[in-house]
């Protein structure tokens, strides 16, 4: 990830807020069969300090990736798009993508059998409470405790990340506002990042 300063997202609590909106998560492990890349999804541990996230692996991708030997890498990408230069001002060409996006580093901890069907509850809890109806692991514990040990659970504190939050902060305020409506048309979620970092040249 290219260090550009005026791009540079150094807040934790920026990165954390990224995690929270966006839980889906890449996960990348430099294994001795090289480069091993799996997808699932990672929340915050809310209770720790720091950041810190959990997430669970599906057997016997723990193997692949000799989870806790070793560093990993956790992508975390936030709302992106296309910005064309047509929203530009006359003469200016270039195009460009738009996107906010963290790379968190860390050795993870592999959870106990316990710890893992603790964290897979809450896991669920926390998409399923958006549900009208949503389940939870307790209506069956019996058959979910069967199913959860197909899986392998994980905690991992984040020792460093690097974050980039690339808004068209290069662009004076009229030009920021051509943008956000165009992509707010197909990409509310960028736009209000955008809105986020440009308060008063994206007024749409």
């Amino acid at each position: 990830m290219r260090h550009t300063p005026r791009y540079l997202m150094t807040d934790p609590d920026e990165v954390k807020r990224l995690i929270r909106n966006n839980p889906w998560a890449t996960f990348v492990s430099p294994s001795s069969q090289g480069l091993t890349a799996s997808h699932y999804p990672a929340i915050l541990d809310e209770e720790e300090d720091g950041i810190v996230i959990v997430s669970h692996f599906g057997r016997p991708d723990e193997k692949l990736h000799e989870l806790g030997d070793h560093e990993i890498l956790v992508i975390i990408q936030g709302p992106h798009d296309y910005v064309s230069p047509s929203w530009y001002a006359p003469g200016d060409l270039v195009p460009t993508w738009n996107h906010v996006t963290a790379h968190l580093y860390g050795t993870p901890e592999i959870l106990s059998d316990e710890e893992n069907y603790a964290m897979l509850g809450r896991l669920t809890d926390h998409f399923e409470r958006h549900q009208p109806h949503g389940r939870s692991l307790s209506e069956d514990e019996e058959g979910t405790r069967r199913i959860a040990k197909g899986t392998v659970g994980l905690r991992m504190k984040v020792d460093r990340f690097e974050a980039r939050a690339k808004l068209s902060q290069n662009k004076g305020p009229e030009t920021v506002e051509n943008i956000v409506g165009e992509v707010g048309k197909r990409n509310p979620a960028l736009a209000e990042e955008m809105r986020r970092v440009h308060p008063r040249g994206a007024q749409h």
